[in-house]
């Protein structure tokens, strides 16, 4: 008996033969056009660095249908090729929930009739000037009946570049087909997968009374699943996937539920992309809590060591010298105040992530820092804290009214030890620690439970030195005894948060450009004068009308700074900012913009894929010490390794994706893809040496198909096959 698979080939390469001879772009039979396909977008203007969709609208004739990207024992996926103008990127298709429909000879099939939205979005480069935009495609598919006829179109749509986005006659109809496409977020009920006799189990709990449940597998190219068995219940379905060859544990699919009110929404289970032949962890088993939690502590109490977290730190440390002479029992205290500040900054992350899961939001780890606001807010607290230091203003605790900072040298307060843990932890968010990726990863797929959970055990092992050290305040000996040399110190810890401040106004160059830097630089400069007001006369002793002219003069001075800096310059600045291209350092790795579809036109080379941002410490620690070293470079390029970058500085849905697909919710991820691709990438570790690096390319190069030719390939700007 030919098996399930090779039978699939046949007759799909029967049907094939057999309409060899038929006009292909007409698809017309008995005078019937089977197929009108149309490009549509929900935006007729866009304006430079913003994001819209568009679809390849496929009006089939009745009875006749098209597939999903898994078309199931039968059938071919539409393709889509892009020809696209300078500085305009496209992601790969977003597929709308197909149906299933049964066919003569029993053959299984996942496809659409009547009509079906295609959906791509699309990224439109700040550089990218005012004007018209053309964008063409060559669109392929198989549509099928009784018989199977191929088909494709060349499509054009017409668009425009302006100063503001503008949403066309097609954005409700292509809102609508968007709800249709599966979510990468976990499902709002209980998943539970298994294994048992070569099948794939899914046990599905809490579904409400739902009306219908589906499956539709993503088996990638080692898996022929066979054909999916639902039984439901009241309130809960068990899914199962018999497989003929491959691994039942590393099937991927959606999962799609259709409510008591009608609406039909898709999940993915696990993660596949057949466009790069990699596959992604699928949704760990809820056995494994315990696990990730410890790698959450884990991480947790390695980000005490990271550069982003170390001049905080600092202070931290500083205080411990000050209270070297306190009781025990108010050491532990402030001890107690600085990890509840570090747990108030982590738990609100939470809630805010928990917050957005629950909006159908994407979510990731530090994603504050890819935004210039949230930078700038960073820059000016850095700022003043550092004038604090530096002994130009006194700030008032909150809780404390008349005893200042100056008066708490001699013993910190609990609300400064507090506030010290929260901008601790607002300065560790950026850096991804060792088991940290792996943990988050684990924590942003799973319910709000478990996000609070992981996020309470990285507060715990971030927190977990401090609590130590304090409860056992004999230790305090070791550390020197208080004198004058203590504010020179505080003087010293100043200068390491301007450091600081360089860091972040770095980041917000890359964000916003130059122009960035110079007004932010010009608001805390008017920042700094009104710190120094309110040092010099609020703070001394001045009469208080000289108190109140002077103050309202500094609030005065310090709106009118905001107003025309901030508000008006900055803001303009970030409208009008070029961000640039790929940065290569003189000498260094010849990097490339990372896109999918280069991965997939670049079969026959080896890659090397660098998912970074600027705000990213750990990133350009690796990048300075593993990656652009001689050795490195000189291995690169003998072996023609294509080396892609995939910048995410700000926001940027296509890469996003890629590190989600990779079981990832944040930088740095280091992906190696064996030229041939028949051997699955290689994930390097988050903190990198030369050596580590090297030995990672050596096995890669082992895995490589020898008969893949090291001559790059053509480049083609196709997202999917």
């Amino acid at each position: 008996m030919v098996s399930l698979h090779v039978s699939i080939y046949l007759r799909t390469l029967f049907l094939l033969l057999a309409v060899g001879a038929l006009p292909l772009a007409a698809q017309v039979k008995d005078g019937q056009q089977l197929v009108q396909a149309e490009l549509l977008a929900d935006v007729s203007t866009i304006k430079p660095g913003g994001s819209f969709h568009v679809a390849l609208r496929l009006k089939h004739a009745p009875g006749w249908h098209t597939y999903w990207q898994y078309s199931g024992d039968s059938g071919l996926a539409t393709s889509i090729r892009w020809e696209l103008p300078e500085g305009v990127k496209a992601g790969p298709i977003l597929w709308p929930l197909p149906r299933r429909y049964i066919e003569p000879g029993d053959l299984h099939v996942y496809a659409y009739k009547e009509e079906v939205y295609l959906l791509t979005e699309f990224h439109v480069a700040d550089s990218v000037s005012p004007g018209p935009l053309s964008i063409r495609a060559r669109a392929d598919w198989l549509v099928c009946e009784e018989i199977c006829v191929p088909g494709h179109a060349e499509l054009a749509l017409q668009l425009s570049v302006g100063e503001d986005s503008t949403a066309s006659d097609s954005a409700g109809s292509i809102a609508q087909w968007l709800a249709l496409v599966p979510s990468p977020t976990a499902p709002p009920f209980r998943v539970e997968r298994s294994v048992t006799d070569g099948k794939l189990v899914l046990q599905i709990n809490g579904l409400n009374d739902a009306s219908e449940v589906e499956f539709f597998p993503l088996p990638g190219e080692e898996i022929v699943p066979k054909h999916v068995a639902i039984n439901t219940a009241a309130d809960s379905a068990t899914i199962q996937v018999p497989v003929e060859s491959g691994d039942a544990s590393a099937l991927s699919g959606v999962l799609a539920v259709t409510g008591a009110d009608g609406t039909r929404r898709g999940w993915h289970l696990g993660t596949a992309s057949a466009s790069t032949g990699t596959a992604a962890a699928s949704a760990s088993p809820v056995g494994s809590l315990w696990t990730f939690l410890l790698y959450g502590f884990i991480g947790g109490f390695i980000l005490n060591l990271m550069p982003c977290v170390l001049p905080v730190i600092s202070l931290k440390v500083f205080g411990f010298i000050r209270q070297a002479g306190d009781a025990p029992s108010r050491i532990f205290k402030m001890g107690l105040a600085f990890v509840a500040g570090i747990f108030t900054w982590f738990l609100g992350l939470a809630a805010l992530i928990a917050v957005m899961k629950s909006l159908g939001r994407e979510v990731t780890w530090a994603f504050q820092f890819q935004n210039p606001w949230f930078i700038l807010s960073m820059s000016v607290v850095v700022f003043v804290f550092a004038l604090n230091l530096f002994g130009v203003f006194e700030v008032v605790l909150p809780g404390s009214a008349g005893t200042k900072l100056s008066e708490a040298g001699e013993k910190e307060g609990a609300a400064g030890a507090y506030f010290q843990g929260v901008f601790a932890t607002i300065l560790a968010t950026p850096c991804t620690a060792p088991f940290l990726g792996t943990a988050l990863a684990f924590a942003f797929a799973q319910s709000t439970l478990v996000v609070f959970l992981m996020f309470g055990a990285i507060a715990l092992g971030m927190g977990f030195p401090y609590l130590v050290l304090t409860a056992r305040p004999g230790w305090m000996r070791f550390l020197p005894r208080p004198g004058m040399w203590m504010d020179s110190l505080k003087q010293f810890m100043g200068f390491l948060l301007l450091a600081t401040l360089l860091w972040l106004l770095w980041i917000l160059g890359n964000q916003g450009g130059v122009g960035a830097v110079i007004w932010t630089g010009a608001f805390l400069l008017v920042a700094a004068v009104s710190c120094w007001v309110l040092g010099v006369f609020i703070q001394g002793r001045y009469s208080s009308a000289v108190k109140w002219v002077t103050g309202l003069l500094a609030l005065l001075l310090l709106c009118l700074g905001g107003w025309f800096f901030i508000g008006s310059q900055f803001v303009s600045t970030l409208n009008t900012a070029q961000r640039g291209s790929v940065s290569r350092t003189a000498g260094g790795i010849a990097w490339e913009e990372f896109s999918p579809q280069r991965i997939q036109a670049e079969q026959d080379r080896m890659v090397f894929v660098d998912f970074t941002a600027e705000w990213c410490l750990t990133c350009k620690f690796n990048e300075r010490t593993a990656l652009e070293t001689a050795a490195v470079r000189a291995w690169l390029q003998e072996h023609n390794v294509l080396a892609l970058k995939a910048d995410w500085t700000n926001s940027d849905p296509v890469i996003t994706r890629a590190l989600a697909e990779h079981g990832r919710v944040g930088v740095p991820l280091y992906i190696i893809y064996p030229a041939g691709r028949t051997a699955p990438p290689l994930i390097l570790p988050e903190l990198l040496t030369e050596s580590i690096v090297l030995s990672h390319l050596r096995e890669a190069l082992a895995l490589s198909d020898p008969a893949d030719s090291p001559v790059p390939a053509a480049r083609v700007n196709s997202p999917e096959p």
